[in-house]
């Protein structure tokens, strides 16, 4: 069953790739014969046995590599006959129920789409998540592999039991594509929307390679979805009741009368480069270091209103109910859609400086503040770098002025290692300590009445 699985895997994957340089019948030989019928590598074919010798001899790697997912698919379709069904799957090896659909493994036609417009170099990133219940995560997981392939994605998609998060770059066309499979998905039907979709000026560019995969969590808390479930999140506000709700809140806060804490649930580095004004902005390097802050610091969430924000939504939805489970707080809100949406409505409202991203562009940019400073000379900077020291490799705030001058590193420990990369025996760069992470609290513990006394600020 595995052979015949990889068998029809391959060649699927041969078809798909042979689909996707058709050219669209209105642009052939317009004198009534065939003409030009497939276009790839700039060449042109007009018999069908000349693409697949090219695509054989040129393109056996990017075959190989969709073949994988798509055999992956394969194999979840078998039925249960062909083997012993999990315990707890009482419905077959897709795990379905009645309370969740079957994963759709449809992939969208794309021969009526140029290779050029499929794969252009200008177009989008998207950022979403979905939070539902998934029987199968490695089929799901597996369709996703597939669908981004086939569309020419790169990014990064996790996919657990709880649901799936992703961020996804490429053309215009294939972003647009892939929203509309996404929301014709039976998994994911009156749960995602179209507005839940946030996008920016990108592309496949924008990452190096494409990551799909299952994991425990969609976004990595490290605590049990079962123990803290995105169910008991908090109350969702509008962008526009958030920017209200910020705004009283920065009005009383002023004179000293606020009950409210505006809380941003993203790490230090995120943080540093743009946050909205008057937050309390925890100095943690990880989401994992976000339950363990809120227990170290009950005294300062008691009793208060918390206004909850980070990039897309997603941490909040998780923060939210791990904070909830306290039972410390009056109320808990949480920005939906995150920082992406507000800004989308208010793009010179309440939050100030850059937005961080998880990829090569690191920040997007709404308004012409700059809040952070150069680690070396203290002047307005606020693009990142990778710390030169390969060990290390931690984002930095230096000025093209200080890094002409060679200092490219996060600290003074790794500018001295400069380049050196310790390696084990494995061959891989293993990280080190700097002066960074050694000077840093993993948990960082507030000081309420100093906190109260700045909150305005």
């Amino acid at each position: 069953a595995l052979v015949t699985g990889g068998a029809c895997g391959a060649f699927q994957a041969f078809s798909l790739f042979v689909k996707a340089k058709e050219v669209p019948a209105a642009a052939r030989c317009p004198a009534g014969g065939e003409g030009v019928r497939w276009r790839c590598c700039r060449q042109a074919f007009e018999e069908l046995s000349g693409i697949h010798r090219h695509v054989a001899l040129q393109h056996g790697g990017d075959i190989g590599q969709q073949a994988e997912p798509t055999a992956e698919l394969a194999a979840a379709e078998v039925s249960p006959s062909s083997g012993p069904v999990p315990a707890g799957n009482a419905d077959g090896l897709n795990g379905r129920s009645r309370s969740s659909p079957e994963v759709s493994c449809t992939l969208p036609d794309t021969s009526h789409i140029s290779y050029d417009d499929l794969t252009s170099k200008v177009g989008e990133v998207l950022l979403y998540y979905c939070y539902c219940e998934v029987k199968d995560p490695e089929k799901l997981c597996a369709w996703q592999k597939a669908l981004c392939q086939h569309l020419h994605l790169t990014g990064k998609v996790r996919v657990a039991s709880e649901g799936i998060n992703g961020t996804v770059g490429g053309s215009k066309v294939a972003t647009n594509l892939y929203i509309e499979v996404m929301l014709s998905q039976p998994l994911f039907k009156d749960i995602l929307c179209q507005e839940d979709f946030k996008s920016s000026a990108g592309g496949s560019h924008c990452f190096p390679d494409l990551r799909v995969g299952v994991f425990k969590e969609i976004v990595p808390m490290g605590i049990d979805p079962k123990i803290v479930s995105y169910k008991e999140t908090g109350i969702h506000l509008s962008p526009q009741e958030f920017h209200t709700e910020v705004e009283q809140y920065l009005s009383q806060a002023s004179q000293g009368q606020s009950d409210t804490i505006l809380l941003d649930c993203r790490n230090f580095y995120e943080s540093k480069i743009g946050h909205f004004q008057g937050c309390l902005a925890p100095d943690i390097r990880k989401f994992s270091y976000f339950p363990s802050y809120v227990d170290e610091n009950l005294e300062l969430f008691k009793d208060k209103r918390v206004l909850m924000y980070c990039t897309g939504g997603i941490r909040c939805e998780r923060g939210s109910a791990y904070l909830r489970s306290k039972a410390v707080c009056r109320e808990v809100y949480q920005l939906k859609g995150g920082i992406h949406k507000y800004l989308e409505e208010f793009p010179d409202g309440f939050y100030r400086g850059k937005l961080f991203v998880f990829d090569d562009r690191y920040a997007i940019c709404s308004n012409e503040d700059i809040i952070s400073a150069c680690r070396y000379c203290g002047t307005l900077w606020d693009q990142y770098k990778l710390c030169s020291s390969q060990h290390c490799r931690q984002l930095v705030l230096t000025c093209p002025s200080c890094r002409n001058k060679g200092l490219t590193a996060c600290c003074p420990v790794c500018q001295e290692k400069e380049l050196t990369v310790t390696s084990g025996a494995s061959g891989q760069t293993l990280k080190e300590e700097c002066e960074c992470t050694r000077s840093r609290p993993r948990v960082p513990i507030e000081r309420v009445s100093q906190r109260t006394l700045d909150a305005g600020k």
